[in-house]
């Protein structure tokens, strides 16, 4: 097994609730509207610290799409998915964008995901 490389990131972050590797900045940060099978997720412009699994064909609440999962690089947690492909014309802002699931990061103050949460869900994906 090869050496692991972890990019640190300056500023506010996004991380791995498990190994608090981090995700994401704040600035990349597109929505907090979406959502998945276990509740509330993210949808980031970009994402590091993860690796990415085969590409699958999907059925989700907004139509077919081709995505990825994503990994913790760290820990292997499954932490959400990339979007490869959207066969919706409407949904074509997602393509090469990434999605990870809220309770599975840490938020830029440390704090988890709260389930009592009242934002609107607009975006809605994953059945």
């Amino acid at each position: 097994m090869g050496r692991l490389f972890v990019i640190d990131l300056q500023g506010e972050t996004y991380s791995c609730k498990h190994c608090h590797t981090p995700f994401a900045l704040t600035d990349d940060l597109i929505s907090k509207s979406f959502h998945c099978k276990h509740g509330r997720a993210y949808l980031f412009e970009n994402v590091v610290n993860v690796t990415v699994g085969e590409m699958e064909h999907r059925i989700m609440m907004t139509g077919w799409h081709t995505v990825a999962d994503i990994f913790c690089v760290s820990c292997g947690s499954l932490v959400g998915w990339k979007y490869e492909i959207a066969y919706e014309k409407s949904q074509k802002y997602k393509e090469g964008k990434f999605i990870i699931e809220r309770f599975k990061v840490l938020g830029p103050d440390g704090g988890g995901y709260d389930m009592n949460e009242d934002e609107p869900m607009i975006g809605s994906d994953e059945e």
